[in-house]
């Protein structure tokens, strides 16, 4: 595997660590720039919206750059942006900030995923996709705890701060290490690529993987007050949690990158049905501890398992939408991590206790098996398919 790919996940870590790390943050950064809670939370929510919209948007305006330009526009954004907030007493800025950064940190990982893919060669696409989407699990685990102890410990811009000072040196390394020609020079434009995109397969594909990501995120997201309140854990072991939590889905990511290239249907149908049943099996023995401890792990493990699998199959499917395929693939995670925490939040509101968003998850995950069953043929197939034959059909 090329040493630039992992230049890419550091990058990706340092910038997943933006993406999440306000939610250890919220209560100093309200108190600290005179605004209610939950107007600093959508500060979260903001950075979602603009990740769904700059995947494809970025890539698109960035289709004649070559990569290397591109990733260097999008990361030396992020610095920026990310030294802007940590300076400003605006909470406009501060939120205007979050959407540019969600737009190029977007951007970034549509085109990083590309890269990776060609760099790593016609039959490595999910290894070269498990290092990026591992860099995104590695700040689940490291990254926001760190956000949160930093802002303990001289204040929430500390975290602004860290995420530029991280972020620099993959800028110089990508812009030594990552190829000045990019592979996709000769693309036909735009308009050829998103015809590319309309396959069923791919449509499909991207379908199942918000479907499986908003379940992801749909627990995860109330995971805190589901394991104080249902399990009956105290909050210092809140953390601990969350991380096995982010330890999980670097474990699912790294096995479902090494299988899901030469045997997806390996990860997607048994780590399915498993993933299906561990979303019932925790919304069952939720009230006992030492289940939830063990499901928080395996749950997360598996979700990432399927999830990177999925994008992986996504990535194959749009070989002839090189540069746009990486941005979909992107568009539909960040679909299922808004949906997911909203309809988790929405059975919440209902009445229906902290131990709901597990069984909204269940659902997710039943409805996604729905929507694979009319291409089972072509998924069946395709794990049966060499990479190579993959990309030529």
């Amino acid at each position: 595997m090329p040493f630039a790919i992992y230049l890419l996940g550091l990058a990706v870590f340092a910038q997943g660590t933006s993406e999440f790390m306000l939610s250890g943050l919220v209560p100093d950064l309200a108190r600290d720039l005179h605004v209610p809670v939950p107007a600093a939370g959508a500060l979260t929510s903001a950075f979602a919206a603009g990740m769904i919209i700059g995947a494809p948007l970025m890539a698109v305006l960035s289709l004649r750059w070559s990569r290397r330009r591109a990733l260097l526009v999008f990361l030396t954004a992020v610095v920026v942006v990310h030294v802007v907030g940590a300076v400003t007493d605006s909470f406009g800025v501060l939120l205007a900030t979050r959407v540019v950064g969600a737009l190029a940190y977007a951007g970034f990982l549509a085109v990083g995923l590309a890269t990776a893919a060609d760099m790593a060669g016609p039959g490595a696409k999910g290894r070269a996709a498990s290092v990026l989407l591992g860099g995104l699990t590695l700040s689940c685990v490291a990254g926001v705890p760190a956000g949160a102890f930093l802002g303990q410990l001289w204040g929430w811009r500390s975290a602004f701060w860290a995420v530029a000072i991280v972020s620099l040196p993959a800028v110089v390394a990508i812009r030594r290490a990552v190829p000045a020609t990019p592979p996709d020079a000769a693309v036909p434009g735009a308009r050829h690529e998103l015809r590319a995109l309309r396959r069923p397969r791919l449509l499909v594909t991207l379908l199942l993987g918000a479907l499986v990501n908003g379940a992801t995120f749909c627990t995860f997201t109330y995971l805190a007050p589901l394991i104080t309140d249902v399990s009956g854990y105290d909050r210092r072991w809140v953390p601990v949690l969350l991380a096995l939590f982010g330890l999980g889905s670097f474990v699912g990511v790294t096995v479902g990158g090494r299988v899901s290239d030469s045997q997806p249907m390996r990860v997607l149908v048994p780590g399915g049905v498993a993933l299906l049943v561990g979303w019932l099996l925790f919304a069952a023995t939720a009230a006992s501890a030492p289940a939830a401890f063990l499901l928080v792990f395996v749950q997360g493990t598996l979700s990432f398992a399927v999830g990177s699998t999925l994008i992986t199959r996504a990535l194959y499917a749009a070989v002839d939408a090189p540069s746009l395929g990486g941005s979909f693939a992107t568009a539909a995670l960040n679909v299922g991590a808004a949906v997911g925490p909203l309809l988790g939040g929405a059975a919440i509101g209902a009445g229906l206790g902290y131990r709901s968003p597990l069984w909204v998850s269940a659902l997710l995950v039943a409805l996604a098996f729905v929507a694979a069953v009319p291409t089972w043929t072509v998924w069946r197939d395709a794990g049966t398919e060499s990479p190579t034959r993959m990309v030529a059909s």
